[in-house]
Parts: C-alpha cells; structure tokens; sequence
C-alpha cells in the first residue's frame, strides 16, 4: 500500500493511465484503477471525483500558474507578447510531465467522453488568460480574442513539439506565434481596398 497521500494520488493516476490505454476509457472502472493501485476504491474517490478527473490532475495549477505569468509578464508587452510570456514560463512544467501526458493524449484522442472534458478544460484555461489580460488593463472583448487565439497558438505549438522534441517547446512557440504575427499582417482589412 501507498504510504502518503501523494504517493497513492500518483499510483492512481499511473494506473488509470496504463488501463485506459489497455481496455480504453469505457471498459475500466474505478475499482479496477484502485486494485492496479494497490489502494481502495474509497481511496480513489478521497483523490478524484471521477476516473476522468485522474487524467487532469493539476490542470487547476497550470490554469493559477498561467495567468500568473501573464500578470507577471513585463509591462511593455502587448496582450500576445504577455500570453507568449506566459506559455514560455510552463515549459519546464510541461517538459518534466511529458512521459505522462503524450499516451494520456493517445488516451484522449480515442475517447469522446475525454475530449469532452479537454474542451472544457481548454474553455477554463482561456476565461482565466482573458481574465489576467483585463487585469493587465486590455479591454474585456479584446482580451476574451487575445486569449482564444493565443491558446490556439499554444495548442499549434505544443502538437509541433510533439512531433518534434528534439527543438525546444519555447522555439516551438516563438515560430507558431511569428507565423501568426505572418498570417495577421498578410491579410488585408475588409473593405479596405473600396
């Protein structure tokens, strides 16, 4: 048996991880996750409030530590500069879960009901983006904008580093936001030519 509380939340979502990806998502149940474990299903539910949860552990932290990077970023920066900042400042977070988070992602892909809760997980960490640039005093509905495409970019850039770790994730998201600077200033103002 796990001896601290942090040990046994770890085993569980190592377990969790390792049945989804043997039986996939429907198939596994909670007691199984426990028992591979080596803890109770009590146990389980003391750490989770459902086998989803297992998989998105820490999401709340990376959420608090994201938009506490952009209220940090340098004031000079701009609403995209600030979100680049920001995403540059967890790469050491993201680098260090990498073994646990690329088959999680394999997990996610084959199973709707994960995709489900990435997309509002996804939904939570761009209100809080927005949120930190209002505080950083840029107007709500441009904020809201900044935020969305930023996190897109950020997405772009962490699918890149996938393919291609050798590169770090930084460089990764320094070229995915020069190519949307690219895209942004190539496409001509509607009407502007009339």
């Amino acid at each position: 048996m796990p001896r601290s509380g942090e040990e046994a939340r770890r085993r569980l979502q190592q377990a969790t991880l390792e049945l989804f990806l043997e039986r996939g998502y429907d198939a596994t149940t909670t007691a199984e996750i426990a028992a591979r474990a080596g803890v109770t299903e009590r146990t389980f539910f003391r750490h989770f409030l459902d086998k989803r949860e297992a998989l998105f552990d820490g999401e709340e932290a990376f959420r608090d530590a994201l938009s506490n990077a952009v209220l940090e970023a340098p004031a000079d920066l701009d609403p995209m500069g600030a979100l680049l900042f920001a995403f540059g400042s967890v790469e050491k977070t993201l680098a260090d879960n990498r073994s646990f988070s690329e088959p999680r992602a394999v997990v996610i892909a084959r199973t709707p009901a994960l995709q489900e809760r990435v997309l509002t997980k996804t939904a939570g960490l761009i209100a809080a983006l927005s949120g930190a640039l209002r505080r950083r005093g840029v107007e709500g509905q441009v904020a809201n904008l900044a935020a969305q495409v930023g996190m897109a970019t950020f997405s772009y850039a962490a699918s890149r580093w996938a393919e291609e770790p050798a590169l770090a994730l930084g460089a990764h998201l320094a070229r995915a936001f020069e190519e949307l600077q690219s895209l942004s200033s190539s496409t001509s103002r509607p009407g502007a030519d009339r």
